[in-house]
C-alpha cells in the first residue's frame, strides 16, 4: 500500500457538483485543505470536481461559481422523467443480471440506443464546466465505461485523451446524455459501475471519499481497504443537504441550495477529516 493520500470524489448531478465543491471549500474553510491529495480519482459529477481542482482555481472561486447565479454556467435539461428510466432499468439489470460486466454492456446498449441531445450539443456544457482543458501535471484520474464492451476505462493525463473528452465520458449518464465518442469506441458514465469506484483508488494509506450520493459498493470497498491497513474517511450528505439537493439533482436550481449546505457541512466536518488527512 503507497504511503499517499487520495480524494475520491463521487457521482451525484449538477447537485452533486455543486455539494463536493461546497465540502471540500468548507473543508479548507475549517483549516484543511485536502486538494493536495496525491491522487485524485473522480466518477461523473466527481470528475468534474476533481479536474476543477487539478485546474489549480483557488475552491473560493470555484464555490462562488456554483451558489452564485451571476456566474453560473448554462446547462441543459434533461427530457423529462429521463433519470428516473434510468434507475428503473438499473434495478430491473441488478435482479435480472448477475455478471457486472454484463450489465455495464446491457447499460452501454441501451445508452446507445436512447434519444438524446446530440454529443456537439453537450460538449459545451463540459467545455463550461472547467477552468481548464489540459490535464493538470498531477496524478489524476477519471472512470467511465466503454458502451460496447462494458468493460471499465481509467483515464488520466497519459491515456492520450484530451480531458474535456475524459470528463465528457465519465457523466454520460446513459439514456439521459450521449455517450462520448473516443477514437473507435463510445463510453459512458463512470458512476454505473459504481458511483465512487473506490476499488480504484485502493493503494492508498489514507483515502478521503467525498459521495453525493449512496454507493451500494462503498461500504464494502471502505471495508476491503482497512482490511489491508488503509485508512478511509467518507464524507455523504447530511440531512440539510439531501434537503438541499431537491427532488432533482440534474436541475441547475439545485446549485446554489447544494453548495451552500455542502460548505456549512464540509466547515462541521473539518476536524474529522483533519484527524484522518495530518495524521503523521
Amino acid at each position: 500500500m503507497k504511503d499517499g493520500r487520495a480524494l475520491v470524489i463521487g457521482g451525484g448531478g449538477v447537485a452533486g457538483i455543486a455539494w463536493a465543491t461546497g465540502v471540500l471549500a468548507g473543508l479548507a474553510d475549517g483549516g484543511v485543505d485536502v486538494t493536495d491529495a496525491d491522487f485524485l480519482l473522480g466518477t461523473s459529477a466527481g470528475s468534474v470536481v476533481a479536474a476543477q481542482i487539478g485546474s489549480g482555481t483557488a475552491l473560493s472561486a470555484l464555490l462562488r461559481a456554483q451558489v452564485d447565479p451571476a456566474l453560473q454556467k448554462e446547462e441543459l435539461k434533461p427530457r423529462e422523467g429521463a433519470l428516473a428510466a434510468v434507475f428503473e432499468f438499473a434495478e430491473k439489470l441488478n435482479a435480472e443480471v448477475t455478471d457486472p460486466v454484463e450489465r455495464l454492456r446491457r447499460m452501454g446498449e441501451m445508452a446507445l440506443a436512447a434519444e438524446t441531445v446530440a454529443e456537439a450539443e453537450r460538449r459545451p456544457v463540459i467545455e463550461g464546466r472547467l477552468p481548464s482543458h489540459s490535464w493538470p501535471e498531477r496524478a489524476l484520474a477519471v472512470v467511465a465505461v466503454n458502451a460496447a464492451t462494458g468493460e471499465t476505462r481509467l483515464f488520466d493525463r497519459a491515456a492520450g485523451v484530451g480531458l474535456v473528452d475524459a470528463v465528457a465520458a465519465s457523466c454520460a449518464i446513459p439514456g439521459v446524455w450521449p455517450a462520448t465518442t473516443i477514437g473507435a469506441d463510445r463510453y459512458i458514465d463512470g458512476g454505473i459501475r459504481s458511483l465512487t469506484n473506490l476499488d480504484l483508488a485502493a493503494d492508498h494509506a489514507r483515502t478521503l471519499v467525498v459521495a453525493p450520493m449512496p454507493d451500494p459498493v462503498l461500504e464494502a470497498d471502505a471495508a476491503a481497504i482497512a482490511g489491508r491497513g488503509g485508512l478511509v474517511e467518507v464524507v455523504v450528505p447530511d440531512e440539510e443537504s439531501l434537503a438541499a439537493f431537491g427532488p432533482d439533482p440534474l436541475s441547475p436550481a439545485s446549485r446554489t441550495p447544494a453548495g451552500n449546505a455542502g460548505f456549512a457541512q464540509g466547515r462541521a466536518a473539518a476536524q474529522t477529516v483533519a484527524a484522518l488527512w495530518n495524521k503523521p
